[in-house]
């Protein structure tokens, strides 16, 4: 009876990561019945695009530092797993400036898109020492900095990275099952960072940085760990898109990207988990279906279609609707439990930090989360 308790107590209380995942295996079920190669095409970037996004609240919903570099860690990641298992005779003729040990060496693709992950987390680490001393607007811009170099210097590196040429023969290796496992890894990575002592304490620098220092908070040290770590999925999911298309450019990791991603972080949830997943699935069902509609359907005899463009004008609209009447997104920035359970043991450490932020006085709001973060943050 005491086994049975306890299990039922962990999974009230941790009950969100294994919801989204359901979710996504869902999807993941539903494009396997469909047996359409379209739908799995918009399944599996759907996939790919959780793990970016996750990826982004890691650092921008827990630090409440907008960063609109992270397409330049996806970029990053893409390349290096080409870079990887390409077979030689294509790096020769398209990146004959590569190492030489890297030229002749071909990396199996679970292999090489682990290492650009790796390669993204480290550039982040390198980069991030500088950003992160930075706050607010001045760190975002930074970030958007760092992104048009990183954007001028792959476009222009012509004996390494191709230039603004087409990279192609990345073999093909991710497919629905690839995509969904990273992105339910990603999930539950950044629900353990989100429930850690590490996360607790990057989320009191983001409500109040000069308390959280006065606090003990490296505020630095833990917006560098954050920044690193999502920068890691993002070259994941870098190194998936790459081995989803097999041929990849500069072009497709620059303002598009940035700005329809940070949308579904948004439009979803801008501090929560849910909201990130929320986001990315609504905003592609969206797209999806806003293409086929510009694309036409038949209607007895008949064909009606969108004109052009209507794609672009339907998501603006649809994005201002949700930011005009659920300002703080789709899931109002709380996560989505299980429906069917209901917590009645007493609060646990997350929900006495939302009492200390909603119901304390400032003086004594920080001290109470200063002695939460001395004994351990969130079990």
């Amino acid at each position: 009876m005491s086994r049975t308790t306890t299990l039922g107590s962990f999974l009230r209380a941790h009950s969100t990561p294994i919801v989204l995942s359901l979710v996504l295996i869902l999807i993941a079920l539903v494009a396997t019945a469909a047996q359409s190669s379209s739908f799995d095409r918009t399944v599996i970037d759907l996939l790919i695009r959780v793990v970016f996004v996750v990826g982004l609240y890691i650092f921008i919903g827990n630090s409440g530092v907008v960063s609109f570099g992270h397409a330049a860690f996806m970029m990053i990641g893409a390349y290096a797993t080409g870079w990887q298992d390409c077979c030689s005779m294509t790096k020769s003729f398209f990146m004959p400036g590569l190492p030489q040990f890297v030229l002749d060496t071909t990396v199996p693709p679970p292999v090489a898109t682990f290492v650009a992950g790796l390669f993204a987390a480290l550039f982040a680490l390198l980069v991030g020492a500088a950003i992160m001393r930075l706050s607010g607007i001045g760190a975002s811009i930074a970030t958007f900095a760092m992104l048009v170099v990183v954007n001028v210097v792959y476009s222009n590196w012509d004996s390494v990275t191709a230039g603004t040429s087409t990279m192609t023969g990345i073999p093909a290796f991710t497919d629905r099952w690839v995509a969904l496992v990273v992105a339910l890894i990603a999930i539950f990575a950044a629900y353990l960072y989100q429930i850690s002592r590490f996360g607790l304490m990057l989320r009191t620098s983001r409500e109040d940085e000069i308390a959280a220092k006065a606090s003990g908070v490296d505020v630095v040290g833990q917006r560098l760990l954050a920044f690193a770590l999502s920068a890691f999925f993002a070259g994941l999911a870098g190194a998936l898109y790459a081995h989803f298309l097999g041929t990849i450019s500069v072009n497709a990791f620059y303002l598009d990207l940035t700005f329809i991603t940070l949308a579904m972080l948004v439009v979803g949830g801008l501090n929560s988990l849910s909201g990130a997943v929320v986001g990315v699935i609504c905003i592609s069902a969206l797209i999806e279906i806003l293409r086929q509609l510009e694309k036409g359907i038949d209607v007895g005899s008949t064909s009606i279609a969108l004109p052009g463009g209507a794609q672009e004008i339907g998501l603006g609209i649809a994005m201002v609707l949700v930011l005009i009447f659920r300002q703080r997104g789709i899931t109002g920035n709380q996560e989505i439990t299980w429906p069917l359970l209901r917590v009645t043991e007493k609060p646990g450490r997350e929900q006495e930090i939302d009492r200390a932020h909603t119901t304390s006085p400032p003086a004594s709001r920080w001290r109470h989360l200063s002695k939460l973060i001395k004994q351990g943050g969130v079990p």
